[in-house]
């Protein structure tokens, strides 16, 4: 690669932090600004266009969340946050507000590159991509209503565009390519963020987030389902069948219980006398549940 790789905004009101992050991320290639507040670092997006933005989430005045919330409004702009090793709450809460990756305090700054190049390779790969393109072949990734076109990083549903953040793209990009196999929370984070480590609630916030975006309805997920125990499948997404497995509204028996006797049945015949010499009826205790099998279990 020549020239820059990109330009990065510095957010952080510890000069000393700042001087070595920008520092760094010089040497490695990127042009960078920095900005000592929020409301300095939301005039500085608008006038710089950074490719990325480096948040310390304790600012002063504005915070670090509210100005990751500003820039998410504005456009798709990459976050990586920096946060206190016991800002757990706030780590989550940015992730779920839009940022795309963090790094904890005490940071090493080598690593701090390594994720921003990460999330960059993944943004700067598809914006790229769409740029040079001159009529040649084009990725269409269909599913379910669901159209990405991935040089044009653009995601439809039902024909209606969906804003989604880098790292929302590329989780619905790696299971649209595997659909119907689950996934655990650790093989994403190595296959999707890179990491062979870390926190694992960072996948769930993202899935959390993404099925905002692609589900009719979240909280009642038919396209992106939980395997209890197991991790995060991409379904076809259709209602089931009445009375199928998995069918709350069907009329059949419900899951777990066996259907009563068919009318006309020796079990379903009106009661009579017994036969001479035939043995006395055996007592009709309440029928046992069936456990339901694994196929049946139906995951949210």
């Amino acid at each position: 690669m020549t020239g820059i790789a990109g330009t990065v905004l510095v957010v952080d009101d510890d000069p000393t932090v700042a001087e070595v992050v920008v520092d760094y991320l010089r040497r490695a290639g990127f042009a960078t600004a920095h900005a000592p507040d929020g409301p300095t670092a939301l005039a500085m997006a608008e006038q710089t266009l950074p490719d990325l933005v480096v948040l310390d989430l304790m600012l002063p005045g504005m915070d670090g969340l509210e100005v990751c919330r500003r820039l998410r409004r504005r456009g798709p702009v990459p976050v990586v946050m920096l946060t206190a090793l016991g800002e757990e709450s706030d780590r989550v809460l940015g992730l779920e507000i839009g940022a795309d990756d963090y790094v904890t305090k005490p940071f090493s700054p080598r690593e701090l590159v390594l994720r921003v190049r990460s999330v960059l390779r993944r943004t700067g790969a598809a914006a790229a991509a769409a740029a040079a393109s001159t009529g040649g072949p084009v990725e269409l990734l269909r599913h379910a209503g669901i159209e990405v076109d991935v040089a044009a990083h653009r995601v439809t549903r039902d024909g209606r565009e969906l804003a989604l953040t880098a790292r929302e793209f590329d989780l619905l990009c790696f299971l649209l390519r595997h659909p119907g196999r689950v996934f655990s929370r650790e093989e994403l984070m190595h296959e999707v963020w890179g990491w062979s480590f870390g926190d694992r609630s960072t996948v769930t916030v993202h899935v959390r987030r993404l099925r905002e975006k692609i589900e009719d309805d979240p909280a009642a997920p038919r396209l992106l389902a939980t395997v209890w125990g197991v991790g995060y499948r991409l379904d076809a997404g259709e209602p089931p069948e009445p009375g199928a497995p998995g069918d709350r509204t069907g009329t059949g028996p419900a899951r777990g219980t066996l259907p009563g006797p068919a009318a006309g049945s020796p079990t379903g015949s009106p009661a009579g006398p017994p036969s001479p010499g035939a043995p006395p009826p055996r007592s009709s205790g309440p029928v046992p549940p069936v456990a339901a099998s694994a196929q049946d279990t139906s995951c949210r």
